[in-house]
């Protein structure tokens, strides 16, 4: 949509298109799509459009049209489809949390505290596209990026500060909010993989002893990522935040297969992963519940209820779905958090739901495209990791409310209720404008010269009396 331009001049540029207004043109599309699903809501379930129709249309706008001036301003080279697809998301998932709001007596207003989160991620979205610019510089604080996300995950496990819900350990409270720390921290991290990889990498895929056909590093290569690796999955298992852990690990392994192209990484993370998995059904017992949930969930209806609730909201939904407000997503637990998809199964059908998906795909596919017009080895890793981050949380989470995983506890980006996520996935948008126009931005290739380029110089040639 946006395929670059080449210009013929002195020095071969390749020019990528602004597509600036095609930006905002798309931007208002999918501002009114979230806007429908508000209006559609009440249109169904009282007969006429809400009292503040008006005011939360120009809130919602807004706000998209602050972000796409702050990108106009200084990362004009960015990627078009980026932002619309984060808004459409956004706000079918603020059109969803508002329409289970509705359903008990009297109303809830959790859609307000959602927004408050949302206009903040938002907000520090354009503080990283005005204040970073260019990424780059991040690849120099490796250590410090490792110390800060092991702080990060750390803050649950500090008396006082940090509280349980629902068996796991992973929320702080300050005042009358709770932030789950390990949402910033998988952000953090991302950026340190990738610093440390783009320095180890030659000697990460090269050097080392060779064991059964595959060639292993240097322990002395491997061990500093190896332990910050290790403290980081121990601090998670302790704090049973098992989904975390495996979105950590997954990324671990993607980061280092893009860095060295050795397949043999793929394959001893595999299996390392299905260790792990069968030593964690082993000894936990919610592990071994949401195994049972996955693969027999009508062997124990209240203990599946929310899964059970799940299933039956989407054979009520069918194929075209109940429509806004006509559904019964409240009758599955959570359905505003990690059952949220399952809400929209049912009132948008498996058409809508499948739409979304296609949604999401969208926008892991611009990243690793910027990843792949990436002219350093740095933007590659961070552009690579934070998309695959972002498509393997909506693959474990998707996949678990569709039975086609176990659930794992992580939240539907942009979607789900809860302030973590939400402020995160923006930071992670906010990047990803800057290295893609980084990526996008006009650079004289350097010209390398020929034969055909060198010109012909008449030289005086000396005269008989100075020749030696």
């Amino acid at each position: 949509m946006a395929g670059p331009v080449m210009i013929n001049t002195a020095d071969s540029v390749v020019v990528y298109r602004r597509r600036r207004n095609v930006e905002l043109a798309m931007i208002l599309v999918a501002q009114v799509i979230g806007l429908a699903g508000y209006a559609l809501t009440h249109l169904n379930l009282d007969g006429t459009l809400p009292p503040e129709m008006l005011s939360v249309t120009m809130v919602w706008v807004g706000l998209g049209l602050a972000l796409h001036i702050a990108v106009r301003w200084r990362a004009p080279y960015a990627d078009p489809l980026l932002l619309p697809c984060a808004l459409l998301l956004n706000g079918v998932g603020l059109a969803m949390i508002h329409r289970i709001d509705l359903i008990p007596d009297p109303p809830r207003h959790d859609v307000l505290t959602q927004l408050i989160w949302t206009g903040l991620g938002m907000a520090l979205a354009v503080v990283t596209i005005v204040v970073v610019r260019d990424h780059r510089p991040l690849q120099a604080y490796t250590y410090t990026l490792f110390l800060l996300g092991l702080v990060l995950m750390m803050l649950p496990l500090v008396p006082g500060l940090g509280v349980e819900l629902n068996g796991a350990r992973v929320w702080i409270r300050i005042w009358r909010f709770s932030f789950q720390p390990a949402e910033a921290a998988k952000f953090v991290m991302t950026i340190a993989f990738a610093s440390y990889l783009v320095d180890k990498r030659d000697a990460l895929a090269v050097a080392g002893p060779r064991f059964l056909g595959l060639t292993f590093p240097r322990p002395r290569d491997l061990a500093p990522l190896g332990v910050m690796l290790a403290l980081a999955m121990t601090v998670l298992v302790t704090q049973k935040d098992l989904g975390m852990s495996m979105l950590f690990f997954g990324l671990f392994v993607v980061m280092l297969y893009v860095s060295t192209e050795r397949p043999a990484w793929l394959v001893l993370g595999g299996l390392s992963f299905a260790g792990a998995a069968f030593l964690a059904a082993s000894l936990f017992h919610h592990v071994q519940v949401r195994i049972d949930a996955w693969l027999h969930p009508f062997q124990n209806y209240d203990q599946n209820l929310q899964i059970i609730s799940a299933q039956f909201g989407y054979a009520w939904g069918g194929l075209l779905g109940r429509g806004w407000g006509l559904g019964r997503p409240g009758l599955t637990p959570l359905a505003k958090s990690d059952f949220i998809a399952a809400a929209l199964g049912e009132e948008l059908g498996i058409t809508g739901l499948m739409a979304l998906i296609m949604v999401y795909a969208l926008f892991a596919f611009r990243g690793l495209r910027t990843a792949l017009a990436a002219r350093d080895d740095f933007s590659t890793l961070l552009a690579t990791g934070l998309s695959f981050l972002f498509a393997l949380q909506v693959f474990l989470i998707i996949g678990g409310v569709t039975r086609l995983t176990p659930m794992t506890g992580l939240t539907t980006p942009f979607m789900s209720h809860g302030g973590s996520s939400m402020v995160v996935n923006w930071m992670i948008v906010g990047l990803l404008l800057v290295i893609s126009h980084q990526v996008r931005r006009p650079v004289a290739a350097p010209t390398e010269l020929t034969l055909a380029d060198d010109s012909t110089q008449l030289i005086a040639v000396p005269t008989a009396e100075v020749r030696p």
